[in-house]
């Protein structure tokens, strides 16, 4: 391990990386794998998880790609010097920002994603100018090998390595330092990432997780927010960080909502999910197990690690699927009379990573979004709001630290170095002692 990042170490050293026209010709190498990979990406997509080609492509190699042509299209922007106002008090002087990669990056992903949550941030710390070691989950473990030779093919591994391997490995690798680390998963080792990470000082980007909310009021077009609930929720079989966690609905509009909702499921997964081709599956025996002992009655096959999109309609604050991140099909539906009684019931939660609110209502839409503690979010939508590279995508307190995607993925892998140019055919005596009068007179003029 340590010989790795030793090498990764000096080969940043000698400068290469930050030549933005040898980025930019990494990146599109890697684009050019990703492609000829596809059909492997997708196979080993169908087995760790059960994705269909549509699904695997939707939300991983697709969104993937998108990022790579964004950071294709702007790094050289982002890498420019940003020119800032200089007092007067400085003359005759220029200000810069200069963005510089902070050197050997760390990229931890999870299984639930595991080919798109391992390359979008690999993409942003390269366009960044850093050496990346990348530590794909072992629950996926297709996707890792996939990874490993793709990734092989693009790079060399003073450059860009992949490190296979469980609970030791990850252990080993947080207890050497590197110079930023990015880890998306569970909250957990999201502590334990950030405890290795301040023994070293070292920056680190958290995406976690928590129970995100969605609401829907008596206002919102209900069979559009069935729709897109369905849609966000079942979604990876609820395998996602930013599905909503639980519903929470008016009571004037709940059986409608609801009965709208079931109409979806069978719309969207036919009549019996199970046998479903394109519906996939519980990552492994062991989450099987929790999500079915949350809710025993959820209709399921311990063959096939699959549980059937599932809607507890009754439930309550001390339901057994309301005391965790549930991470699977299963949707616990909250009822309130107001507003008010909604925001209470987020409240009593960490601040989640999303937030979804349905709602027609302009003056509702506004006092959420602003009053309450989330990552990201939509408004009359689910997940969608971290499927652009136009916006950052993080959480918030134990939801997570920092973001990434796009140019705030760029900024999370560079540290931003202020430069004062100053001429030397002028140079003022008012900052020099001895001081008198009549310096401490110009001082205050022109520093206040």
């Amino acid at each position: 391990m340590r010989e790795i990042i030793d090498a990764q170490r000096r080969f940043f050293e000698t400068g290469k990386t930050l030549d933005v026209k040898a980025r930019i010709e990494a990146l599109k190498r890697l684009k050019k794998s990703i492609k000829a990979f596809e059909p492997r990406i997708l196979s080993a997509l169908k087995a760790d998880l059960g994705k269909s080609a549509t699904e695997a492509y939707m939300t991983e190699v697709g969104m993937t790609l998108a990022e790579l042509s964004f950071m294709l299209k702007h790094t050289k922007k982002f890498a420019r010097k940003r020119f800032v106002k200089t007092p007067l008090a400085q003359f005759y002087a220029k200000t810069y920002e200069l963005r510089v990669p902070y050197g050997v990056a760390l990229v931890m992903s999870p299984w639930n994603y595991p080919f798109m949550l391992t390359m979008e941030p690999l993409i942003d710390a390269v366009a960044a100018g850093n050496t990346v070691v990348v530590k794909p989950s072992a629950y996926a473990p297709e996707t890792a090998r996939v990874l490993a030779d793709l990734l092989a093919g693009c790079f060399a591994p003073e450059y860009v390595a992949v490190v296979q391997g469980g609970r030791e490995v990850n252990a080993d690798l947080l207890d050497n330092r590197f110079d930023v680390i990015c880890f998306t998963g569970g909250k957990t080792v999201g502590r334990i990432v950030m405890e290795k990470a301040a023994k070293f000082l070292t920056p680190v980007c958290l995406e976690l997780g928590g129970k995100s909310p969605c609401l829907v009021d008596s206002t919102a077009n209900l069979k559009v927010a069935a729709r897109r609930i369905v849609f966000g929720k079942f979604l990876n079989c609820g395998q996602t960080c930013v599905a909503p966690d639980y519903l929470i609905v008016e009571s004037e509009v709940k059986d409608r909502l609801l009965s709208l909702i079931d109409a979806e499921i069978k719309r969207q997964f036919g009549e019996n999910p199970l046998q479903n081709p394109d519906y996939g599956k519980i990552v492994n025996r062991k989450h099987f197990d929790r999500l079915t002992g949350l809710c025993p009655t959820a209709e399921s096959n311990p063959e096939t690690l699959q549980i059937a999109p599932t809607v507890i309609k009754d439930a309550t604050l001390d339901h057994p699927a309301m005391g965790e991140e549930i991470f699977g099909p299963l949707l616990p539906v909250l009822t309130v009379e107001k507003i008010a009684e909604a925001k209470k019931i987020i409240a009593q939660n960490p601040m989640p990573l999303a937030f979804y609110l349905f709602s027609s209502d302009a003056k509702t839409q506004k006092e959420l979004m602003t009053s309450v503690q989330f990552g990201g979010g939509c408004v009359n939508d689910t997940i969608i709001h971290l499927a652009t590279s136009e916006a950052g995508f993080g959480g918030v307190g134990e939801s997570g630290i920092g973001a990434y995607h796009g140019k705030t993925g760029f900024e999370t892998f560079t540290h931003v170095k202020t430069i004062v140019d100053k001429k030397t055919f002028l140079d003022l005596p008012l900052r020099y002692q001895p001081y008198a009068l009549w310096k401490d007179k110009l001082i205050r003029l022109f520093v206040r």
